[in-house]
């Protein structure tokens, strides 16, 4: 009996003692295949100027990582190809730089696609494949090329939280994210967060305060499945959104005065935007019951992959056109609502925006553009109208006259605009008589021959006239003196649907 157990026990010692001797070399050779899929990427990029939009921008070089995935694609995050003009990307082992274009780019969740011109780069490599949400207090490794050195580099942390916060990249997104307690360093950015060999997240942005120390985050594997699912037709159509704020029902009065019962559940509506796909179905004062047959918990949460995640996020891994179905109790009574998901576009112009040219008219001098998150940047000042225009946008609805505040960004001195500069700053509301809603229709107006130009401004009981036959004279002058190749640029970035039409 005593030689039985003996021998199980050496049985048991002599399989640990294998263990850990092999241990290393199979991490060393997990490592070696991990080396073929990442790879450092450098880029030449222009950063548009707002403050003279005729102009080609800042040249800046910058750095970050990627890694290969299956068809011979190469993903990173969206902040390290932004704005680029020339890619170039390395792999571990090659000295040779390779060429490479963006092929599809996804701001609101800061993720990108490569593809490289010569195939014969991928020789030798090896395509990672994507895992799912890694577990708490699981062990991560993170790959990339960060700042400090030439060569790769591998650092480990454990994953410490899995939230719902706001990506950096556009300024405005908040998406599924993961915390881990590694730092993640300039070049780390778009490298792969790797367990058991496979993906399992982007490196993708740190903390950026003094309250914690080696904090970083990842984009996880739900938000990369759906870009890609997203751009399966060619193109990439922005996430969407239910276009309403909500606030919890844990207050037991609050919750017997509107009809329900004890328990952890339901939400209640207090805003629905206009521009938004709830609009016309939900109301301010509905209680949301549940979304897509899942409960809605009383902090706004539903039960989703094992955890309790916000209720966004089912509508998070939805598409353009996609429907949520919602049972909400209005009057006390319930009701089910079938919800057609669009991207409430307002809120794109607190964005960052990125791979466009800014747009502008300039007429007799004065420069006009629309107002958005990167224009109001480059202003050596904010004036207290255009903040408010700014930051009420969605709250105030104030896109419902403006889809577009079109601002007299700049005045270039000329005979023709002499004493204007009371004007600077003001935003357009008429042109002859005729609504300004877009930039577009400002250089429309503009190009309907009258004798004057008489142009209302928003809060200003004021007009500013300019005489046609001057300003036709002086344009060519003003365009040539400053330096001005073209009188307007219109098209890209941010144009606003006509929403009106389609709005209930």
């Amino acid at each position: 009996m005593k030689s039985k157990k003996w021998f199980k026990l050496s049985i048991l010692l002599a399989t640990m003692l294998i263990s850990a001797v092999l241990s290393p070399a199979t991490a060393a050779e997990d490592i070696n295949v991990l080396k073929r899929s990442v790879v450092r990427i450098s880029t030449v990029s222009q950063t548009p100027d707002y403050s003279v939009p005729w102009g080609p921008g800042n040249d800046e070089s910058g750095q970050g990582s990627g890694f290969i995935i299956s068809g011979q694609r190469i993903l990173t995050n969206a902040h390290v190809v932004s704005n680029a003009r020339f890619i170039t990307i390395e792999k571990e082992g090659d000295s040779r730089r390779y060429e490479a274009n963006v092929k599809f780019v996804a701001h609101d969740c800061d993720l990108a696609m490569l593809d490289v011109a010569d195939e014969s780069f991928f020789e030798g490599t090896k395509a990672l494949d994507l895992d799912d949400v890694p577990s708490l207090d699981s062990t991560v490794t993170v790959i990339g090329y960060p700042i400090g050195g030439e060569r790769l580099s591998i650092t480990r942390g454990i994953v410490s939280r899995i939230d719902f916060l706001g990506y950096m990249h556009s300024g405005v997104d908040s998406h599924l994210v993961v915390q881990i307690d590694a730092a993640i360093n300039p070049g780390n950015s778009g490298g792969p967060v790797v367990q058991n060999a496979k993906a399992v997240g982007v490196a993708f942005q740190g903390f950026s305060g003094m309250v914690a120390q080696n904090v970083g985050y990842m984009i996880p594997v739900p938000v990369i499945q759906r870009f890609l699912q997203d751009v399966k037709d060619g193109r990439y159509d922005f996430y969407v959104d239910l276009g309403i704020q909500f606030f919890p029902l844990i207050n037991t009065t609050q919750r017997r005065a509107l009809g329900l019962d004890r328990g952890d559940y339901g939400v209640m509506v207090s805003e629905v935007l206009r521009a938004g796909a709830c609009y016309g179905k939900v109301q301010v004062g509905d209680v949301l019951l549940s979304i897509d047959g899942l409960s809605i918990f009383s902090d706004g949460r539903v039960a989703m992959d094992n955890d309790r995640l916000l209720l966004n996020e089912v509508v998070e891994r939805k598409f353009k056109g996609d429907l949520v179905q919602m049972t909400i109790l209005r009057n006390g009574k319930k009701m089910q609502v079938s919800i057609k998901l669009n991207t409430p576009w307002p809120y794109l112009m607190q964005a960052q925006q990125y791979d466009v040219r800014p747009r502008f008219v300039v007429l007799a001098g004065l420069v006009f553009q629309p107002l958005s998150n990167s224009f109001l940047a480059s202003l050596p000042q904010q004036p207290l109208t255009l903040r408010y225009y700014y930051t009420m946008f969605l709250e105030k609805e104030l896109y419902a006259d403006h889809p577009e505040v079109i601002v007299i960004s700049k005045i270039l001195p000329d005979p023709v605009n002499t004493h204007l500069g009371r004007f600077l700053y003001t935003i357009i509301d008429e042109v002859n008589g005729v609504k300004i809603r877009t930039l577009k229709d400002l250089a429309d107006a503009f190009a309907k021959p009258d004798e004057f130009f008489v142009i209302q401004l928003v809060g200003d009981t004021q007009p500013l006239v300019l005489e046609a036959k001057a300003v036709t004279q002086a344009q060519e002058r003003i365009l040539k003196r400053y330096g001005i190749n073209q009188h307007a640029f219109l098209t890209g970035g941010i144009v606003p649907p006509n929403w009106q039409q389609s709005t209930p």
